[in-house]
Parts: structure tokens; sequence; C-alpha cells
């Protein structure tokens, strides 16, 4: 029997058991088999329904229905050899990162978790059988990634030819968010007008220079002296209005311009932020000790060993050896703690923010991250330019990512043509 007329005799089943039989129990049957995994004729007709109603809410043609029944099989015999893939090298995911992304799908819809649930449970979908999809989606990610990424390799020479490029130039120009306001003024105005106008455009100027919000000081400006304007969103220099391209990119961001004068009247541009260009970052030179919890050791005896670990630092004990003794990070301990040079972002949140609050030559309070417990040496701080390694690694990143839909057609590929497949 073929798929298109098993699904068929699936789907309906229910509909053609005589009333007089409802009470017998009807077996799933077998539409393919995946390596050590099956898929059921149940999982296929749920998973057809699900795309058609998803195409008619969208107000989508139908494909004919032997199509849609051949290529959503194939869609599951792909996720079966995936999700094999994932369970023999251990891939997990917890309930928490579970929960976690949970909550970004329904923010994304603007609900809570719970307004979520009872939406879905509204539309007669279960939220205990969405929760698991999303897992295995998490899953494939997962296992997508980690053998797609390592079949990419962006040579220098690459990201070189690529920045000389037209798309490497556009791609790196910096960008600039600009909230813009306008005082019009009449071409034909008087000399006093103007005047008068630009004593307006300064006095609201210094009050925003004080620390006033910009867009507060331009929504007070009423009567005669009243601005227009809004928010100019995200720009390339090069796609600004001509009147801004030679005074945003000289704008630190939360500064304001002086007036602009143009045909219209005065314009203020107020820089929101900025991303790209000349990039100089703030790094600290720091060691540390990790103490983990475990289970003969307790998180306060943890805690107290590295409190303890600080007092002998702090009495002259050599904190690199200390480190050497103590720490449980494999990737610094051999070498005193040390971590070089870091950037912000580059630790998570807590330790970052114990690092930034110890003067230089200090030692930290013990500090409690999800690794466990820190004290970290904060031995140096410098500012470093950073805009040709940052416009670099851009670069790279938006070659990695041209190369990985084409790399993974070709690993999915691979691993369906090596995986045994039989449909019944």
């Amino acid at each position: 029997m073929n798929i298109r007329k098993l699904l068929l005799a699936t789907l309906f089943v229910g509909a053609l058991i005589p009333a007089a039989q409802a009470a017998m129990e009807t077996l799933d049957q077998v539409v393919a088999i995946v390596d050590d995994d099956v898929i059921l004729a149940s999982e296929l007709r749920e998973r057809v329904s699900a795309l058609t109603q998803t195409m008619q809410s969208r107000g989508m043609d139908l494909p004919p229905e032997d199509e849609v029944i051949r290529e959503t099989l194939d869609r599951l015999i792909l996720e079966s050899i995936q999700l094999q893939l994932g369970l023999r090298v251990g891939v997990r995911i917890s309930d928490q990162q579970l929960d976690a992304a949970i909550e970004g799908i329904a923010a994304q819809n603007g609900l809570s978790v719970e307004q979520f649930r009872e939406a879905l449970e509204q539309q007669g979908q279960s939220y205990a059988g969405m929760r698991e999809q999303v897992r295995r989606e998490m899953i494939i990610q997962r296992v997508q990634a980690g053998n797609v990424n390592q079949r990419i390799q962006i040579t220098p020479k690459e990201v070189d030819n690529f920045l000389a490029t037209e798309d490497g130039r556009k791609l790196t120009q910096a960008e600039y968010h600009l909230l813009h306001a306008l005082l019009p003024v009449s071409p034909e105005a008087s000399p006093e007008q103007v005047a008068a106008a630009r004593a307006q455009v300064e006095k609201l100027l210094r009050q925003i220079r004080a620390g006033q919000p910009f867009e507060q000081v331009i929504r007070s400006s009423t009567g005669q002296y009243t601005f227009s304007g809004g928010d100019l969103g995200w720009r390339k220099a090069e796609d600004l209005p001509s009147l801004f391209a030679d005074v945003a990119p000289n704008m630190a961001k939360g500064a304001t311009s002086d007036p602009i004068r143009s045909d219209s009247g005065f314009h203020l541009i107020y820089m929101q932020d900025k991303r790209g260009g000349e990039q100089i970052v703030n790094q600290t030179k720091a060691r540390h000790i990790l103490v983990k919890p475990s289970e003969i050791l307790t998180d306060e005896q943890a805690r107290d060993l590295v409190a303890s670990l600080r007092a002998r630092a702090l009495a002259d004990e050599d904190f690199g050896a200390l480190a050497r003794e103590f720490s449980e990070d494999i990737g610094s301990a051999a070498e005193g703690g040390e971590l070089g040079w870091t950037s912000p972002g580059q630790m998570v949140p807590e330790f970052e923010q114990a690092m930034n609050d110890t003067p230089v030559g200090e030692i930290s309070e013990p500090v409690r991250t999800q690794f466990g417990w820190h004290i970290v040496l904060v031995e140096d701080r410098r500012q470093q330019d950073m805009t040709s390694e940052a416009l670099r690694n851009k670069a790279a990143d938006f070659l990695h990512k041209r190369k990985y839909q084409e790399e993974l057609d070709a690993w999915l590929q691979q691993i369906r043509d090596e995986a045994f497949v039989d449909i019944k």
C-alpha cells in the first residue's frame, strides 16, 4: 500500500468504524522505519493536519494532497535521523532551557506563558505536546549546528576579499540611530524672526545638554515655536539625509548636535545609539580562583573556602600559587588563574560585575556564578582599539551565515543517504 492510500485510510479511520465497533481498539500503523526508530501513521496524520491548518489560516493555497504527505513524511524522516544522532552524542535540553525558550515564544506573541498556554488550549492544541515539539526542535538545532559549523572554514583571505567588495564595505559601515527635531522657519522670514527662532532652539538645546531628555524637551515646545520630527531609526552614513551626513559620524552616543540651518528651518539631531565604526573597548586583565560545590562540598563550604583563599592572598600569599593548587577552572588553573585581557560581554554577568567593581591591584569578595564560587584579582585595565578585529569578525560571521544553509543542505542529504529508511 502506498503512503498516500495509507494516510487516507488512517486519517478517517474513526469515521469509517461503525458505531457498534466504536469500543474496539484500533492499532496504529508503521509508515516508515528509520534506523532504530519508527514513524507511525498517527504522527504523520497529526503533522499533515497541523500543516494544513497553518496554511489555511494564512490564506495559502494547498499543494496536491499526495505532495503534502510525501514532503511531510520526508521531513519526519530527517527529524528522526537527527534526533537519533542527538541521542547518541548525549544532546539534552534541560527543563530550565526549555522554559526559557517557551517564555521567548510567548513574549514574541505578546503573551505571558500562562496566557500562551490558554491560547493553545482554546485552539484545541496540547501545551504539553507543544513543549515536547519545541524540545525536539532545540535538539535538532544543536545537532545541526554541531555538525554543520565544523564543515565551514572561513579563511583570512576570504575575509580580506569580502571586505574589499562593495557588499563588504556596506556591511561594515557604521550605523547611527538618530532622533530628529525641526523648528520650521519660512524662507521668507525676516532676520528678526530667524534670530528669534534660533534663540528658542538654543534655549531648548541648553536644557537638553543640562540633562533633560531630548524627546521630553522637544515635546514641551508649543505655540509659534513647536518642533516636528521623530525617530529616523538605524541608518548607515550613506543613507543619512545629506544635511546630517557630515555631522552624525562625529557625534558621541547621547550627544545632541548644534542647530543645523536649512531652507526648512532649524534642525536638532540626537544620537540615540551607534554601532560599528571605531570601537574602543575597556579591557580588564585578571586572575581568578574557582571552587565548585559538589557532593562532598556544599555551596556554603565552597564559599567559605574561596573566602579563606582570599584572606590568604590578602596576607601576601601568592595568588597564582593558590590558583594552581585550589582552582577548579581547568582552562586557567595551570596558569595561576590567568584570564588575560577580557572585553565586555566575554564573561558571565555576575563575574563581570564583580571584576568591574574591583579596583586594580585588589581582590574581589567571593562571587557566585553558574560555575561556582570565584574570587577575582584585577591586575590592570586599559582601553583597546578593537575596530579592525570587530570589522573582520562581522565579515567572517556574514560569510559563515552565507555558507551555512548550503552546508546544511549538503549535510542533510548526506545523513539521509547514509540512514536505513524503509517506507512501508
